[in-house]
């Protein structure tokens, strides 16, 4: 007898990185050498200094038990000082701030906290596919609102006003943008506000790409009068090269993160001391230790952009982020044919940009989490494939 499932796990499929990375792993078995442009998970170490501060905490013998579920003070203290430094916000670092286990567990923590069956979330389309699946885990009414290409990826106004918002508690949004690499602005933020408080809607920034090729990171909660309709989640998995580590947090005013800590406290136990130790050293590394990733990114988006340039595919070249953001050719039928066709043929994988919603269908994401010989590789085994 096998016992059924719940009823919610019909709203959602597997995350479709679960199943690719599955897929390569079974093609890697077989003896082909895939390389993996799809993924955003950074190749590069963490500073030395970050790796010592876990490595040293980890020696002691008093590390190892229960923390809290708000992190130590210094790292709270951390995580303050990294805000005002970086993006000039104030945050009291007793209650505007908690640390979490990576962001993407804080959406959930998030939406949990916030979102009563069949209220309405705003999601970004496209965007991060996490949004809409804890949506529908809880049962949420998800409306995708588009993002407008020719206005850089911002939102279509006219579709969001011309929307039925009664219902809408929660707004997803995220600049520097995802999957796109729009860089967002303050005059946006502003109006992202604006839009909030008329609407009586909670609106969230997804944050963790600001310091990734990107001269200029702000904040949505910059703006005058954010904190009373505005959080904003931010971690170091990209910025920092700590995306296995878990560190995230959310930041805002100190009742919306009280109720995120009533069911984070439910759900998942403290951070290990040792991780916590390593993400402050982390937060105070010096503007120089960032400025060196970014040339390494950099020279990466360069030979990215090569690639595309050998599928025909077009681009924005401002793009901000650890990823490229390319428009597949009108020659292209299926995007899910082309991206399979290079990973079966070249051995090399791309994400195709319908996993990111409707409005990705005519585009691919290549990740710059590579070092610069495998692009090089890359872009030799596509070359050949195009000849044939």
């Amino acid at each position: 007898m096998i016992i059924p499932p719940a009823n919610r796990l019909n709203t959602v499929e597997e995350y479709y990185f679960s199943q690719k990375l599955r897929q390569i792993r079974e093609l890697q078995a077989s003896g082909k050498n895939i390389i993996n442009l799809g993924i955003g998970s950074p190749d590069l170490a963490p500073a030395p200094q970050v790796i010592d501060a876990l490595y040293n905490t980890a020696q002691q013998d008093n590390t190892h038990g229960y923390q809290s579920y708000t992190g130590i003070p210094e790292l709270r203290y951390a995580m303050s000082n990294w805000y005002k430094r970086t993006y000039k916000v104030e945050l009291n670092p007793d209650n505007e701030i908690l640390p979490l286990m990576g962001s993407k567990e804080g959406i959930m923590h998030l939406s949990m906290a916030f979102l009563n069956t069949q209220d309405a979330v705003l999601v970004p389309n496209p965007g991060y596919p996490t949004y809409s699946s804890v949506s529908n885990l809880l049962e949420a009414k998800t409306i995708y609102y588009p993002l407008s290409e020719k206005n850089n990826w911002q939102p279509d106004w006219d579709f969001l006003e011309n929307t039925d918002l009664s219902g809408v508690k929660l707004m997803w949004t995220s600049y520097p943008n995802m999957p796109t690499g729009a860089n967002g602005s303050l005059s946006l933020f502003e109006q992202l506000v604006r839009f909030a408080h008329k609407h009586r809607i909670l609106l969230v920034n997804d944050n963790p790409y600001s310091l990734i090729l990107n001269p200029k990171p702000i904040s949505i909660l910059q703006v005058d009068g954010a904190k009373e309709v505005a959080l904003e989640l931010n971690s170091l998995s990209k910025s920092h090269n700590m995306a296995g580590w878990r560190v995230g947090m959310v930041a805002g005013s100190a009742d919306y993160i009280s109720n995120i800590l009533k069911v984070k406290s439910n759900m998942d136990s403290g951070m290990f001391l040792g991780i916590q130790q390593a993400a402050i050293a982390a937060l105070q590394l010096p503007l120089s230790w960032h400025e060196e990733q970014n040339n390494i990114y950099q020279s990466r988006r360069y030979l990215a952009n090569q690639i595309a340039d050998e599928l025909n595919c077009t681009y924005d070249a401002q793009q901000v982020g650890m990823f490229l953001w390319a428009k597949v050719p009108d020659s292209v039928n299926n995007v899910g044919d082309f991206v399979d066709n290079i990973l079966h043929n070249a051995h090399v994988f791309i994400t195709p940009g319908f996993i990111f919603g409707s409005a990705g269908e005519r585009y691919i994401r290549l990740s710059l989490c590579s070092p610069i010989e495998k692009f090089i590789e890359a872009h030799q085994r596509i070359k050949h494939i195009n000849k044939i």
